[in-house]
């Protein structure tokens, strides 16, 4: 009988016969009481996983840095005002000069132990472990100048963004190569996410995305490919406009193909199938919330027929809100399973 890992990667590799395999996502505590509560399991997520019957674990790699002075990872307020949006002014919101860029405290892979993690590993071998540093070097650059500031700065100071940009990537760079080279055989997907696709459409046109976001991916994914692992990019909303650029650069699947945003529900996708597996589908911007547990099922089927073979079964974002039902988490997951 085949593990869940062997199951997947059959979905990643596009060689399974159609065996059902989920991945239930990050469900919020109050969710997982409230299947604790319906099914009499313990209150805690790997109790929740379990009882779905989940194919996946994602244990992210980042909490193996750890500063000796309990710095962060990057501290993009660096010595200005504490940021409370994404359009809040970052520490190099106002950089002219390279040398604030190289001057600055950048992250240290020498900091980084990845032991725990591992052990976190070692206790799923008959599941697919998604892990890797999450390397959301897109969502910290933005951070670093503001968010809007940063699209503005593509175009008013180009060096200065890649600048920055080349510190943030090249440590994650760096971490990965670690982390991946201790990993050995243990599991076989790198899971990464940057979030580039607003509902509509990318954040920044299709060319600034090849000259400023590209570059970084093909950087991080080498890493990956250079362990044989296979590469599952995460970015939420509407990202179809560049998906064979990122088949290009060697992702092997997507996560969490967000239904309704622009382009990319299934039927939109399937002229992908061929060259891409999917992670997700099934609509948690309202359809999971608002559904009864058979019309869960019959979107599982619906999604499936479209993109199977090659989809793992989850939610359109891996976070599953309090407002969604357990019982329809538990409804896909059966759905997903037949």
């Amino acid at each position: 009988m085949k593990t869940s890992r062997e199951k997947v990667l059959e979905v990643f590799e596009h060689r399974s016969s159609g065996d059902g395999v989920m991945w239930t996502g990050n469900p919020d505590r109050e969710v997982i009481s409230e299947g604790a509560r319906l099914w009499g399991i313990e209150d805690n997520a790997e109790a929740f996983f379990r009882y779905m019957d989940d194919d996946c674990r994602w244990i992210s790699a980042d909490g193996g840095y750890r500063h000796p002075e309990g710095r962060p990872m990057f501290d993009t307020a660096y010595n200005s005002k504490a940021r409370d949006t994404l359009s809040a002014a970052g520490c190099f919101a106002d950089t002219e000069d390279l040398a604030e860029v190289e001057a600055y405290p950048w992250p240290d892979v020498k900091y980084c132990d990845f032991t725990r993690i591992y052990e976190q590993i070692d206790r799923f071998p008959d599941k697919m472990v998604f892990t890797g540093m999450w390397s959301c070097f897109f969502h910290l650059v933005a951070d670093y100048f503001g968010m809007e500031n940063y699209f503005i700065k593509m175009y008013e100071a180009p060096e200065i963004v890649e600048a920055v940009t080349e510190h943030v990537v090249d440590f994650y760079v760096q971490a990965n190569e670690k982390f991946f080279a201790g990993l050995g055989d243990r599991a076989d997907v790198m899971f990464f996410g940057n979030d580039f696709g607003t509902q509509l459409d990318l954040f920044i046109s299709p060319e600034m995305f090849r000259k400023f976001v590209l570059p970084g991916f093909k950087k991080i994914i080498a890493v990956g490919k250079k362990y044989n692992k296979k590469i599952l990019l995460h970015s939420c909303g509407s990202i179809y406009r560049i998906i064979p650029d990122l088949v290009d650069a060697g992702v092997d699947a997507i996560h969490p193909i967000q239904a309704k945003a622009v382009g990319m529900s299934a039927d939109d996708l399937k002229q992908h199938k061929n060259d891409l597996a999917f992670v997700g589908g099934i609509d948690a911007q309202s359809f999971f919330v608002n559904s009864t547990p058979d019309e869960i099922a019959r979107e599982v089927d619906r999604v499936r027929s479209i993109l199977g073979p090659s989809i793992v079964i989850s939610p359109s974002h891996e976070r599953i809100l309090p407002n969604v039902p357990a019982e329809n988490v538990l409804a896909m997951a059966r759905a997903a399973k037949k």
